[in-house]
């Protein structure tokens, strides 16, 4: 009966312009959410054709054997980006930093192949992109990774000149496990240059968050008791992210973040990162010039053009295109995920990223020719 409900739901046409150049296999995880939001809602790219994730996205496609076809903003005229412009409804960036050569080639990198990165990055062409929707006031999404490395400084300062916003140059992420001898899937990189840059080795064993800065690679690490009295990172909401968009008080963020700095004469915030510091911890923090609670959604003021910044890889989540299928299955949304689990990432994507994209989008398709922001952020 579900399914049927949601068959026979009348579609509506909603073309979304999708930029994801991280894209390793056809799953597409960087872009699947939104993706599957989409379907669920019944919007399609014609008067019939749904979304497809293998398919329907600008930027990096993975093919057998290695192989695979680039096809992102950066081939588009002038003119070109001007008609994408006039066609899409909005554009949504869920992810620039790209694929590099030692994790597509799946061996060890020799003298054929090579280092370095084979696409990715914020392109003048996305950015000329941006400015014609912004232009024209229609709804623009992006989020961790848009402006972070490998994108350009110049091209970086472009895009927080248009939209009212600072990257502070710092990434972090929360881990369950420190100990490189219990958690292999430590990043390698990131104790090398924690070890080059401290006098004291990495030596942790506990859980904690890893920030790193993207000159020339300096890693905090806050471990848990040491320097957190809770090694999470949770989201807090406005009393508006609340009551406008239905976002819980607080929840929990287990996955890659950065920390920016919003121009609040243009941009309200409505959530933010909360980290549980001690005195110890928030110690470091302030010696390394890193705030306690920093912006994790922020939204344009009424009367700006509609613009979101997603402070987080709030797109990717462990989720099934197939429950998009059936009309009301958020009523069933506590079957899908354990919060007990400190590293499931499925209770945010029903209990925030849906409920945030559901308002929005509904705000966008309603009110087409006026500001989604309807509600004042004063």
């Amino acid at each position: 009966m579900m399914f049927l409900f949601w068959f026979f739901t009348p579609s509506t046409k909603w073309v979304a312009a999708i930029v994801d150049k991280s894209v390793l296999t056809p799953a597409g995880d960087e872009h699947i959410s939104f993706t599957w939001l989409l379907n669920q809602k019944r919007l399609t790219k014609t008067n019939s054709d749904r979304y497809q994730i293998d398919h329907d996205y600008f930027g990096f496609f993975p093919k057998d054997n290695d192989k695979f076809r680039i096809k992102g903003l950066e081939r588009f005229s002038s003119s070109q980006l001007r008609q994408l412009s006039e066609d899409a409804d909005m554009a949504y960036f869920t992810d620039t930093y790209g694929i590099y050569k030692q994790e597509w080639y799946h061996k060890n990198v020799g003298e054929s192949v090579g280092f370095g990165m084979l696409y990715g990055g914020l392109s003048k062409q996305d950015l000329d992109f941006l400015q014609l929707m912004k232009n024209k006031k229609k709804l623009i999404i992006t989020e961790f990774n848009t402006i972070g490395s490998p994108t350009t400084k110049e091209n970086r300062e472009r895009f927080e000149s248009m939209f009212g916003m600072r990257w502070t140059g710092w990434t972090a992420r929360f881990f369950d496990n420190l100990d490189t001898t219990v958690n292999l899937e430590l990043p390698h990189w990131m104790i090398k240059n924690y070890n080059a840059s401290h006098q004291v080795k990495w030596n942790f064993k506990k859980s904690g968050i890893a920030f790193v800065n993207e000159e020339g690679g300096q890693v905090i690490v806050l471990e848990d008791q040491n320097h957190l009295t809770n090694p999470i990172p949770f989201i807090r909401s406005s009393e508006l992210g609340q009551v406008k968009f239905g976002l819980p008080n607080e929840i929990k963020y287990p996955f890659w973040f950065d920390v920016i700095v919003p121009d609040t004469r243009i941009n309200v915030v409505l959530s933010e990162f909360s980290l549980k510091t001690n005195a110890t911890g928030l110690a470091e923090l302030k010696r390394n010039g890193i705030p306690s609670t920093f912006p994790a959604v922020i939204m344009a003021k009424s009367g700006y053009s509609p613009f979101f910044y997603f402070s987080g890889d709030f797109c990717d989540n462990p989720i099934h295109m197939s429950a998009s299928y059936f009309k009301g299955i958020d009523a069933f949304k506590f079957l899908f995920y354990n919060d007990r689990d400190p590293m499931e990432r499925n209770s945010f994507f029903w209990e925030f990223y849906c409920p945030l994209m559901n308002q929005i989008l509904d705000d966008a398709i309603n009110k087409p020719k006026a500001s989604i922001n309807s509600v004042s952020a004063n």
